[in-house]
């Protein structure tokens, strides 16, 4: 039996509040967590499947082409080689995995320097891959493809926004700013690797990948491969991270398929470090240019973002810098514009918090600059200028959290509101000083379905293709259906991962937990109000705890032998074109800078942050934490390299691309302003996975100036930017 819910207006009910059970926002410890750290918790390339061959994928050595020819002959002969695959599904661009589209094809056509073209399977992992090393490809390639993003003409995406007249509000301004900030590439970094293991059994396909969204990857896959969806089943139970670059489908998903097909066995495919890099979605760099006028007390008057991002040739995709732009902060007169330059380097695509991961550390360091010229406290210059309503589509935020993270964030960092100038605290070799910035992310829920059925036995069992990627999908889940039922999370068992289960909205753009969340609270309502009945009490005066209603009848008594299984189907409706919706916070920075060698050294950091109803205490600060993290890794040492010549990557390995380490990373607090924001979803929760890290950056840039004065207008702040920048 399926329960719909269609939510159309704010959900103001707060049916949460008034469980019994009590362990719903409670700092539960990850119920998967044992299998994880025993490793026992089996990953796309450790399911043990008997007679599996081993798949390498081969990439190309030229930027734009087509491959001519394979000299198959010489690799089959090699020792335990079975077959060569070109097939040219095989040389495809990853798809973004919110498309239910098969990734972009051609007849062997090469797009991107390191594209893969073919797959070598062997009997064993070794075999593979010293075989697709001595596979010898002939090309015919074309000269001049443009790598170079500020080398080509750009095309303006839809969305423009121009109202009033930004150029007479810089010129009337009592004061003003005028800047450019660039941001340089990011890879996700995942830990695990992509990785496939595809079996067919007659038309049937079962493949165990490394997938976020399998309610869209099936489509993406069937598609590929030119089958019914009906035909095809994804498992991806567990993923180690993916913060982007598995939303879609990518090459070892297809060639494992295509090759257990041709072989009638078992393939598997998995990606090395290199190739995870080269092949799979980078972050687009960016070019920003932030035009800010406002009066002599610091009230904007006019704002004005335009950003210059890059895609190879036919992708829909841009990185969406401007998302959190069009909303955070006032100015009547706006003008906001995005540029995309068409360029042949591998698929620009989601990474780690699209948009406002790079779009606010630009924005949040022309504030500081602002700030600066009005002669007002950074954190009184923000507070001024929170709208009252969405400045650009007059209407309401569903809720906005901004003052009160700015406020107790301030208060607890020990945020010194006095006279601000560079350098006035020395330590030895090293200037101290203090940053911060706002927080933003736009939240986005998405349609998804979850099965609860409540066992005789007093057990629950939920049941979705909802994945979980790291971030506590599991433990979340158990928690909502315990606090409906009336259950300890440990007597709810999860399933995830698996498309044979009702679809649920996938992990990514940080809309898992409200979404599938939400239908797990349909479905618990629905067992609710059939539990109630058989006590005789209305839904709302059901109290359940530890197995029992308030009167000591336990659910076993209630359910006589008998499961209760309900299908809960939330769906956004109208409301997601009546409120502005998003998840606000504060960043506050201390870092000391060295006078002589211009590195930088993170301190302390505090990250303030109301995103509605905290559903795991310790899950939603662990996501924080790493957001948080993540933060340090864009301002001082994260960047993609690319050979101005052809456009391949430089750094596609985890030595010379360099994410933050323990060393890098100091004691970090997380503050939550916790907050029931009905309209956001029927839980009253938004994202927090990627708000942690939107906007942090520039928090440690803003420091870098008050400790040094080195004021820098290019991320990553590495420590010859700093020392170029630093006054004499």
């Amino acid at each position: 039996m399926t329960v719909h819910f269609k939510q159309d207006k704010p959900e103001q009910s707060n049916r949460l509040d008034g469980m019994k059970q009590g362990v719903l926002g409670k700092g539960v410890s990850r119920l998967e967590g044992l299998a994880k750290v025993t490793g026992t918790a089996p990953y796309a390339a450790e399911y043990p499947v008997e007679g599996c061959a081993e798949g390498v994928l081969v990439t190309s050595t030229i930027t734009r082409g087509e491959v001519v020819g394979l000299d198959k002959d010489a690799v089959l002969a090699m020792p335990g080689v079975l077959a060569v695959i070109d097939d040219s599904r095989l040389t495809t661009r990853p798809a973004q995995g919110t498309a239910n589209e098969a990734p972009k094809q051609g007849p062997k056509t090469i797009s991107y320097w390191g594209q893969p073209i073919a797959l070598v399977v062997a009997e064993t992992f070794e075999q593979a891959r010293d075989a697709a090393k001595h596979l010898t490809v002939k090309y015919r390639e074309e000269e001049g493809a443009p790598v170079d993003p500020q080398a080509v003409e750009t095309e303006e995406k839809d969305g423009t926004v121009r109202q009033g007249d930004l150029a007479h509000a810089m010129a009337e301004a009592a004061h003003s700013v005028d800047v450019t900030f660039t941001t340089r590439g990011h890879a996700s970094a995942a830990m695990e690797p992509h990785a496939a293991i595809a079996e067919w059994d007659g038309d049937k396909l079962t493949v165990h990948a490394s997938l976020q969204m399998l309610n869209y990857n099936i489509s993406e896959l069937a598609d590929a491969l030119g089958v019914e969806e009906d035909d095809v089943r994804l498992i991806s139970r567990f993923v180690g991270g993916g913060f982007g670059s598995k939303l879609g489908i990518s090459e070892e998903v297809v060639a494992a398929a295509i090759a257990a097909k041709d072989l009638a066995r078992p393939v598997r495919v998995v990606m090395s470090r290199q190739q995870v890099f080269q092949c799979i979605m980078r972050r687009s760099e960016t070019t920003q240019r932030l035009r800010l006028a406002a009066d002599e007390d610091g009230k904007l008057t006019g704002f004005g973002h335009h950003a210059v991002v890059s895609n190879l040739p036919g992708e829909v995709f841009a990185e969406p810098v401007l998302q959190s732009s069009h909303f955070l902060y006032s100015g009547e007169n706006r003008e906001l514009m995005l540029e995309v330059a068409r360029i042949h380097r591998m698929t620009a695509g989601s990474v780690r918090a699209p948009g406002e991961a790079v779009g606010m550390p630009a924005l949040e360091g022309a504030m500081d600059v602002l700030a600066e010229k009005v002669g007002i406290d950074p954190v009184e210059l923000r507070l001024k200028n929170i709208p009252e309503q969405d400045p650009e589509e007059g209407l309401p935020f569903s809720s906005n959290k901004l003052a009160e993270c700015l406020k107790q964030g301030a208060e607890a960092f020990g945020w010194d509101s006095g006279p601000r100038k560079p350098r006035q605290h020395q330590d030895g070799e090293w200037w101290v000083g203090t940053g911060m910035a706002s927080a933003a992310r736009a939240h986005s829920i998405s349609e998804a379905r979850a099965k609860v059925t409540l066992k005789s036995d007093g057990t629950a069992l939920v049941e979705t293709d909802m994945t979980d990627i790291g971030t506590g999908t599991y433990t979340i889940l158990a928690q909502i259906a315990g606090e409906m039922l009336g259950l300890e999370p440990n007597k709810v068992l999860v399933e995830l991962g698996d498309t044979r289960h009702p679809r649920g909205s996938g992990s990514g753009g940080s809309w898992g937990a409200a979404s599938t969340g939400s239908a797990v609270y349909v479905a618990c309502k629905a067992i609710r109000e059939d539990l109630a009945a058989r006590v005789g009490v209305e839904e709302t005066a059901l109290e359940l705890s530890q197995g029992k209603t308030s009167a000591g009848k336990s659910l076993i008594d209630l359910l006589g032998g008998e499961d209760i299984a309900r299908e809960g189907h939330y769906e956004p409706g109208d409301i997601k074109d009546d409120y502005t919706a998003a998840g606000f916070g504060a960043f506050f920075a201390q870092v000391r800078v060295n006078r002589y060698t211009g590195e930088t050294r993170v301190d302390r950091m505090l990250g303030a942050f109301g995103f509605g109803r905290v559903l795991n205490h310790k899950t939603a600060r662990s996501q924080c934490l790493g957001g948080i993290t993540w933060s340090i890794g864009v301002a001082l040492t994260e960047a993609l390299e690319f050979d101005p010549r052809d456009g391949h990557l430089v750094n596609c390995d985890l030595a010379e691309y360099h994410v933050p380490v323990n060393r890098d990373v100091p004691e970090l607090d997380v503050l939550m302003v916790e907050e029931r924001d009905a309209a956001a979803s029927p839980i009253q929760a938004k994202g927090i996975g990627e708000l942690g890290m939107c906007g942090g950056a520039a928090a440690i840039a803003n420091a870098i100036y008050n400790a040094s004065g080195a004021r820098i207008f290019d991320y990553p702040m590495t420590p010859d930017h700093v020392l170029k920048a630093m006054p004499d």
